[in-house]
């Protein structure tokens, strides 16, 4: 499936009459095809796609909607897209400038010999919107991490390291069909879960840990985010109290998820909660981020979104309360963003597990 109707159409709206896409999300984001290295080229009536003969192939195959060139060392790609530009009368191009270097920037202008104009932002903003196709992508890859963790909870046992529950997810993930990773695999546990970011090291799990698995995948390029954290052997009251302050607390966030509402508010919901149960000052980040070919994309569910959350969006809510040197508790879920509330993603339990 491809997005390039969606694309000239803003075009349209906004008068741009050609677009050059450099970036490697946002060509894919068009075409529904991935290669590290290529260009497409957007008119208001037509597309191009244009690759070199690594690529060639598998591109024919699967792009729809644009013509498919082939670049070489005697047709270079600059000199594809100036002739179509030529062709077609072009002599102002959007470009992305946040994508390009300002070195390249000026140097794509020289050799095009056209004006470019920023126009990173079109593309930006009609990703936050995803299409229900874009939706089960990331859906397919949700499923994917599931039942990677599925599989990893009946191998958690005292003496097991982060790092072989991290690999172990890896590895069930990539046999369960994905792509590749959406972001590196957290796994911290016991005083290590206290670090939201804390990256899986050697030390091994221990009767009356935490662990908290932070980890996802990619299948057509869309990214899935989901965290859970778990108990082994046993549990203080304390750490029952913050992990029930902190599932309540994303409840509120999902229950709060509308198309409008505003990224701070959709934050507060969730924030209210950890802060009247006197933890506020260990919930250090935001409630959530928005996911699609990035794992993160905007809006976001934070403090300092101004911004409305679109219908469309899919936006993540995990808040967590972070103990320094004591432990730590995370519960992350994907919600697509409605009309009238939010649908979750994510299947997987969140009721406290103790191993």
């Amino acid at each position: 499936m491809s997005n390039f109707k969606k694309i000239q159409q803003e075009m349209k709206n906004s008068g741009l009459r050609a677009l050059l896409l450099s970036d490697e999300a946002d060509r894919l984001y068009a075409s529904g095809f991935h290669t590290t290295d290529g260009a497409v080229l957007i008119l208001q009536d037509k597309a191009y796609y244009i690759t070199d003969s690594r690529y060639i192939e598998a591109a024919n195959e699967a792009v729809r909607d644009a013509v498919v060139l082939m670049s070489s060392t005697e047709n270079k790609e600059k000199d594809i897209i100036k002739r179509l530009l030529t062709e077609n009368s072009i002599s102002e191009l959007g470009a992305q400038e946040e994508s390009l270097s300002y070195a390249e920037y000026l140097r794509t202008e020289k050799a095009l010999g056209v004006k470019l104009v920023p126009a990173q932002k079109l593309c930006s903003v009609l990703r936050q919107v995803k299409e229900r196709f874009e939706v089960e992508s990331i859906v397919k890859a949700q499923r994917i991490a599931e039942k990677a963790l599925d599989y990893v909870l009946g191998i958690i046992k005292p003496g097991i390291s982060e790092k072989e529950i991290a690999a172990e997810l890896e590895y069930f993930m990539a046999k369960g069909g994905a792509e590749g990773l959406a972001f590196e695999t957290i796994c911290v546990s016991g005083a290590n879960s206290s670090r939201p970011h804390g990256v899986p090291g050697a030390k091994k799990i221990e009767t009356g840990d935490f662990v908290t698995m932070d980890f996802g995948c990619k299948i057509n390029g869309y990214c899935s985010d989901m965290t859970r954290t778990v108990a082994v052997g046993s549990v203080s009251d304390e750490m029952r109290r913050v992990y029930e302050t902190v599932l309540s607390a994303q409840l509120a966030g999902i229950d709060a998820a509308r198309a409008g509402i505003i990224g701070k508010d959709m934050d507060m919901a969730a924030r209210r909660i950890i802060e009247n149960a006197g933890y506020g000052e260990y919930f250090g980040h935001g409630l959530g981020h928005s996911v699609g070919l990035f794992i993160h994309e905007g809006p976001n569910a934070n403090p300092r979104e101004e911004r409305p959350l679109p219908a469309g969006a899919v936006v993540t809510c995990e808040p967590g309360i972070y103990l320094p040197g004591r432990f730590g508790v995370r519960i992350e879920d994907m919600v697509y963003i409605t009309e009238n509330g939010c649908e979750n993603l994510t299947n997987a339990p969140k009721e406290l597990i103790i191993l």
